[in-house]
């Protein structure tokens, strides 16, 4: 071969040198921008994908690359097998809240940062457990009823479970964990169940429930479920928060006298209507465990569940010497307490004087 045609070959291999170049330096380009974060605005967020057990590095790699995790599968791939050959992809259901690289996306399916669903929600002081239950119900996180068994009859490891009664016939308690479902804000994961979510709500009563008030009660010679009970009565009776302690301090006044309560909460309770405003009198003769215009002393369990200042004002009532209380009417929300029945009647008189220049807007 002459001279010239050595000069085209060698001419020729450099084109095809710098082709085959240009080539590795265009593959190597697709493959560094393909591991990019997606371009945002092109998905919405956030993603949650579910990987299933079984599924192979590819199927893996085409879901991301479908539901828009990544932008390529081929490069998802190629990265696994150059950077990351050892990896376990692990199953589960996982979220991602942004446009993520594949380097990150890989490290979050190895480590197994799954993305559990949750449900928030508010149970407000004085809530009953069927309140509670219905709320839950309305989340779609159990049914009523799976969530009342659980307080009926529901088996939980608690510090103070030997402390509540067993609902049965001879007491007439209608929950056994009616008042201790503490009123607070919850998330729990969608799935958690009737059983966990009573849980949870029971040991945040023991969270709250200060050892040094058992202390007191204690001292006291009060058991804790009568002192939840009366909480309990704390919370439907008050409306102004600084009453409390005293309507506490009556409450335990009428019981030291072995007077019945006579309270409307009880009655409302009993009624299966535990926000009713107006109790008529026929009302007060049902006959029903909880009604303390008919039953002696304490009803069988509590008729709500109360927030910490209805527990404390139930822990460290008010001293003093009154028996009686009743709404001013005034729009205050606030009571008249008196010692004696006598005060009483001019106080309920006030009351209703308050009622009829607050209606004809004098």
């Amino acid at each position: 071969m002459g001279r010239k045609g050595r000069r085209w070959m060698l001419g020729a291999a450099l084109f095809f040198l710098v082709l085959a170049l240009a080539g590795l330096g265009g593959s190597y380009a697709w493959y560094r921008a393909s591991l990019a974060p997606p371009a945002d605005g092109g998905v919405p967020y956030p993603i949650v994908v579910e990987i299933s057990s079984g599924m192979s590095s590819r199927d893996i790699a085409e879901l991301l690359m479908r539901a828009g995790v990544i932008r390529s599968a081929p490069a998802f791939l190629l990265y696994l097998r150059l950077e990351e050959p050892s990896a376990v992809l692990l199953a589960g259901r996982y979220r991602f809240e942004a446009p993520t690289s594949v380097p990150e996306v890989v490290r979050i399916l190895r480590e197994g940062r799954t993305y559990v669903e949750t449900v928030t929600f508010t149970v407000p002081e004085g809530f009953t457990a069927e309140e509670i239950a219905s709320l839950l119900e309305e989340k779609g996180l159990c049914t009523r009823e799976e969530f009342l068994s659980e307080v009926a009859r529901g088996s939980f490891s608690l510090s103070f479970s030997d402390d509540v009664p067993s609902p049965d016939e001879r007491s007439g308690r209608k929950y056994r964990w009616e008042g201790y479902l503490f009123p607070d804000t919850y998330t729990v994961p969608k799935d958690a169940g009737a059983h966990a979510i009573a849980e949870r709500m029971l040991q945040r009563f023991a969270e709250v429930f200060d050892p040094a008030w058992r202390e007191e009660l204690k001292r006291r010679g009060i058991s804790l479920d009568e002192a939840v009970i009366v909480a309990s009565l704390v919370e439907r009776e008050a409306v102004v928060p600084d009453e409390r302690p005293k309507i506490a301090g009556v409450i335990y006044n009428r019981l030291a006298h072995k007077m019945p309560l006579q309270i409307d909460a009880t009655v409302a309770y009993a009624l299966g209507d535990p926000h009713r405003q107006k109790i008529g009198y026929d009302d007060l003769g049902v006959d029903h465990p909880y009604n303390t215009y008919r039953v002696h002393g304490l009803p069988p369990g509590p008729i709500a569940n109360p927030g910490r200042e209805a527990l404390k004002a139930a822990v460290f009532p008010e001293s003093h010497e009154y028996l009686y209380y009743v709404t001013k009417k005034d729009g205050s929300g606030e009571h008249y307490f008196a010692q004696t029945y006598e005060e009483h009647l001019a106080n309920i008189r006030r009351s209703e004087e308050n009622a009829r220049r607050l209606s004809s807007g004098a």
